[in-house]
């Protein structure tokens, strides 16, 4: 199945993608959908980028899997366009958004329709904002059902190394990470992974290649293309856009080191993601300090298609932001720190030993706190995560179980640092004592009380989707009593950068006077996220990159060959 992947470069398309991740290959697939002859080019030898290292959720209000599982209803548009108007304000263009929102459900039903992807609900994983106007407790983010990817053959080689290291067939939902993140304190931790595991030997006894997450939607955009006959050519980097008469004409890239042009009849659509791993980049936008160790996002991403659309006189917007996260820099590779912040019994300290933020903020969030800490010169990078033996006896840890033992390299290497007291773990991470004992014992105050009235943790339904429902009075706070003491290393970490090209509603590229380029178009992380300085909920970085993709190629499609 890799007869479309080895063969000369054309001369010419009608529409040239730029970038084999979600976004290029949503525009790929509806290019051709319409009729539109098109190649995409793909820089890495793999396809899937950001998305296929994702968790693989997508946030498209309204889409059909929200409609099967009854989780919308006749006021739900106006109430999603309300939350997206109050969380982002004028971080981005509101025609964007609400075309995002228009359009998103039947991009969703696009993609169902030409490739075997199918979605379905996340049971009660919240927006992430979900007090705010418009905001949804029961959450409006799906994921896609589990896989056997064997349709693909020889061609699943192909698709990009996940974020970490499982084995084959081993295959986790988001409902299935809630429950065992618990350990043993539900019945349905050991219960649902017993059944991942069972789930796993009868797939390795069939014979099956399964795959969930990020993983399925890539293999399933794949699949679309191949039966859609769409090229792809991999380790094809691009070097810059051929313009002609101020309208972008075909692009030029590096393959086997030497130059092609590859002309685009209609325009090009730049897929080809952020600038999270290009140091330069990021120490002239972003907020400092910053390191492109600390990403998760691909490493392939060096902002290729973001520096061709400046050099071709686009627009960019929130260069200085990022899909952030609280992140772990292990020593194996950064760990993107989600549920072991909102589990009950941890709090995360500043360089003055001092709480600064609700430790179970929605990652963008926990990260701008971390960056304000440091633009009014109180340290917080890096700043710790404090837990007791409790907490390490209680849940999973980074990839560890319950009751598993720090690995020695991660001690050895600093991340994590431990004591018999919080004065002597005070000590080893350099903050000081008196502070810590004092802020550890007021945190300890509120989980008797229930309530944290400095940052109002465990308020919001967001902060109780990974919180331990058996723990009373606030599922979200525990007391940090039990000896030994751990503290754990946290850097501004990201799954990859926010800003980029400055795009419409039509995903077309605007120069600084607000005029479209000519033929120029761009979609996911290429481009300025439409959702601002802030993120809608699990899936606001797929959904996106997958509705603005189908949008450039429709409006490649409606305008003039």
């Amino acid at each position: 199945m890799r007869a479309d992947t080895t063969g000369a470069l054309p001369a010419a398309a009608d529409v040239v993608v730029v970038g084999a991740g979600g976004a290029g290959m949503s525009a790929a697939l509806a290019a051709a959908a319409r009729g539109l002859d098109t190649v995409l080019v793909e820089k890495s030898g793999y396809f899937g980028g950001s998305t296929a290292r994702s968790g693989g959720g997508v946030w498209v209000p309204g889409n059909y899997a929200l409609r099967a599982a009854g989780q919308v209803d006749d006021g739900d548009d106006d109430r999603a366009r309300t939350y997206l108007d109050a969380i982002v304000g004028d971080d981005a263009p509101k025609a964007n958004r609400d075309t995002y929102l228009d359009r998103g459900p039947e991009v969703m039903e696009f993609l169902r329709d030409h490739t075997p992807v199918r979605f379905r609900w996340v049971p009660d994983y919240a927006d992430y904002h979900p007090e705010a106007p418009g905001g949804r407790a029961g959450g409006r983010s799906v994921e896609p059902v589990p896989m056997d990817a064997r349709f693909l053959g020889d061609e699943l080689e192909r698709l990009h190394p996940r974020y970490s290291k499982t084995p084959a067939n081993l295959i986790v939902t988001q409902k299935d990470f809630r429950r065992i993140s618990l350990g043993t304190r539900t019945v349905k931790g050991p219960v649902t992974m017993a059944l991942v595991m069972l789930r796993r030997l009868l797939a390795v006894a069939l014979g099956r290649r399964m795959f969930a997450m990020g993983n399925a939607i890539a293999i399933g955009l794949r699949k679309g293309l191949v039966d859609a006959g769409v090229p792809v050519h991999y380790d094809t980097e691009l070097t810059g856009l051929v313009i002609e008469d101020g309208r972008v004409a075909g692009v030029r890239v590096t393959r086997d080191g030497q130059e092609h042009v590859v002309r685009a009849r209609r325009g090009v659509v730049l897929g080809s993601g952020g600038f999270e791993r290009n140091l330069e980049l990021r120490e002239k936008y972003q907020p400092q300090p910053t390191s492109v160790e600390w990403t998760t996002g691909s490493q392939f991403n060096t902002g290729g298609g973001i520096l061709a659309g400046i050099a071709a006189g686009a627009e960019t917007a929130l260069m200085d932001d990022a899909w952030w996260g609280p992140t772990i820099p292990l020593p194996r590779g950064p760990w993107f720190c989600l549920a072991e912040r909102n589990l009950p019994g941890s709090i995360i300290v500043n360089q003055a030993g001092r709480r600064f933020m609700n430790e179970a903020l929605p990652y963008v969030e926990a990260t701008h706190a971390i960056y304000a800490g440091e633009a009014t010169g109180v340290g917080h990078v890096p700043s710790w995560m404090i837990i007791d033996q409790r907490y390490r006896n209680r849940y999973l840890f980074a990839g560890l179980g319950p009751r598993q033992p720090f690995p020695g390299g991660w001690l050895k290497a600093g991340v994590v640092r431990k004591a018999s007291t919080l004065r002597e773990l005070a000590d080893r991470i350099d903050v000081p004592a008196d502070a810590l004992e004092a802020t550890v014992t007021r945190f300890n105050g509120f989980a008797v009380t229930g309530v944290d009235e400095d940052f109002h943790r465990g308020e919001s339904a967001y902060d109780q989707y990974y919180s331990d429902p058996t723990v009373k009075p606030n599922p979200s706070l525990h007391a940090i009593d039990k000896a030994p003491f751990y503290a754990v290393k946290i850097v501004p970490g990201d799954l990859g950068t926010k800003g980029g090209l400055l795009t419409d509603e039509r995903a077309r590229v605007l120069r600084p006077d607000g005029s479209p380029i000519p033929g120029l178009y761009a979609a996911g992380n290429a481009s300025a996220a439409v959702m601002g300085r802030t993120y809608a909920g699990p899936g606001a970085t797929i959904g996106p990159a997958l509705v603005f993709g189908y949008l450039a190629a429709e409006d490649l499609a409606d305008g003039p060959a």
